[in-house]
């Protein structure tokens, strides 16, 4: 008695596909799982077991063999539980074989044979659809995921037994059908912050319309309650909304790590992640014994948020440098290499000092060496890879008080989608969707200088002592900015506000 049933496992952001093979024979009541199953698959069997005598239905005491192929990767997590309790029902011949043909089953279960929810169902039906399957068996609670993905009949079944008499015919089931307009539509956030609420400030909100409109990162630097955090949390409501593919592409990560809402299915929103400064290395940039997305990863195409950046651990930080450059963190271990895209708005908050009042002599009470300790958290070649630096001053009593209702985020954002429209058409069919990821050959072509911008630019390398890094992202924000004024060409002004987010390197690390 065999039988061989379809599951999926996920290597990274993508999934792939296992067989569940199933041998049941005469002789003494052994039950072995092989093919590299981790502790939580191993434990199935006793899931398995009592989940099928739960349900009414009988658990055959022979020898059973279940064999996950391919037996040379390995098999981790619970969602392996129906396909192998499938197996064995089909084995013994409580579900006629044939009927398993063209169909992916996923979901854990548990004792009294309740289907629960799994993470990463999402690649792994994408992975389904495009290795051909009809139709996936699918826990009720991962329906909505699930069905975004189009061209494969997605089950969404809350109990073993359900499924056992669907699969035999006798109880009908329709696929779950999902609008995902209507899902963009119902579940995108009204957020409930907004660019109005800042008083003064307006270096700081320019900066941050610039970083919105060319995908720059941006480092704050002011004293305790100069709205640091406050500007950094109202970024997102002037981002560009997100598109269909990016939305999936984010959902994918989201649901690796168990974040999806089982309402919505899909991630509708750009993300917003700030992790306590105490984070991990691992956490932060991905990693662990079994490789996880990190939170540079579940920012993609979204706002990674580090507030008191010096108190951050400083190989978290060093760990940095690689994701900014590449868009895309990659974790080798013995067992397997995995890349995991992280293409991310970094924006980091960070006080001057230690009691956060330098250069205010009046109120500063550090010493030059507890200063210069403080700011050597932060490292230069990090630093280089920031594109705006932004200083910020205490907020007045007059911008306090001032009852003008200042630009809201609505304005703001129409200038960085026009902005961004210019950038997709002139990248058009180049792999390039903002000015922050040209690379040095795209900076020739489209960061034309005339002579007098040649002249400035020559003279902020010289005086600042620029790294080639800094002088490529010095023109990079600067083609943003001529963007947002509309102009094709960089003028002297662009150069000149470019280079004013360039010199509090020189002005607190020099």
């Amino acid at each position: 008695m065999f039988s061989k049933v379809k599951s999926c496992a996920l290597m990274g952001i993508d999934g792939y596909a296992v067989d569940i093979e199933t041998d049941v024979s005469n002789g003494l009541p052994v039950f072995d799982i092989v093919g590299l199953p981790d502790t939580a698959v191993k434990e199935s069997k006793e899931r398995v077991r009592t989940a099928i005598k739960n349900s009414g239905m009988e658990f055959p005491l022979k020898r059973i063999t279940i064999n996950m192929a391919p037996a040379d990767t390995r098999k981790e997590g619970a969602s392996y539980d129906l396909p192998i309790a499938i197996g064995i029902l089909a084995a013994t011949g409580a579900i006629v074989p044939e009927l398993l043909e063209n169909t992916v089953f996923l979901g854990e279960m548990s004792l009294e044979g309740a289907l629960k929810p799994i993470k990463g169902i999402l690649p792994m039906i994408i992975a389904s659809k495009q290795l051909g399957f009809a139709s996936a068996v699918v826990p009720y609670e991962n329906v909505q995921e699930a069905a975004v993905v189009d061209g494969i009949d997605i089950y969404g079944i809350s109990s073993l037994a359900d499924v056992v008499a669907f699969l035999n015919g006798e109880m009908p089931i329709s696929p779950f059908r999902c609008d995902v307009d209507d899902i963009f539509m119902r579940h995108r956030i009204n957020y409930d912050v907004d660019f109005a609420d800042v008083k003064g400030q307006h270096k700081a909100k320019r900066a941050l319309e610039i970083a919105a409109a060319g995908g720059h990162n941006v480092l704050l630097i002011g004293p305790p309650g100069a709205g640091k955090t406050m500007l950094a949390r109202r970024l997102p409501t002037i981002l560009p909304d997100l598109t269909f593919d990016e939305a999936m592409e984010i959902t994918k990560l989201h649901s690796i790590a168990g974040l999806i809402d089982a309402k919505s299915g899909l991630v509708t929103n750009r993300p917003f992640r700030s992790p306590h400064h105490t984070v991990s290395n691992a956490a932060l940039i991905g990693g662990g014994r079994i490789p996880k997305p990190g939170e540079v990863s579940l920012a993609h195409y979204g706002v990674l948020f580090l507030d008191e950046l010096p108190e951050f651990r400083r190989d978290a930080l060093e760990a940095l440098r690689q994701p900014l450059e590449d868009e895309r963190v990659t974790v080798s271990r013995v067992s397997a290499t995995i890349s995991y895209p992280a293409k991310f708005l970094l924006i980091a908050s960070m006080n001057p000092c230690p009691c956060g009042f330098y250069p205010d002599i009046s109120k500063c009470t550090c010493t030059p060496l507890q200063i210069k300790n403080y700011l050597s958290k932060v490292s230069g070649p990090l630093l280089d890879r920031i594109d705006l630096h932004v200083e910020l001053q205490p907020v007045s009593y007059d911008d306090l008080d001032d009852s003008t209702l200042a630009e809201g985020s609505a304005d703001i954002k129409k200038r960085v989608e026009a902005a961004r429209a210019i950038q997709l058409e002139r990248y058009r069919d180049s792999g390039i969707y903002f000015n922050s990821q040209l690379s040095g050959a795209h900076i020739s072509r489209y960061c034309h200088l005339g002579i007098k911008e040649r002249k400035l630019m020559n003279q902020a390398f010289e005086r600042l002592s620029l790294s080639a890094r800094a002088y490529n992202r010095i023109l990079k924000v600067a083609r943003t900015i001529a963007d947002l004024d509309g102009s094709d060409n960089i003028t002297e002004a662009h150069i000149a506000e470019a280079v004013q987010y360039r010199n509090l390197d020189r002005q607190f690390w020099g």
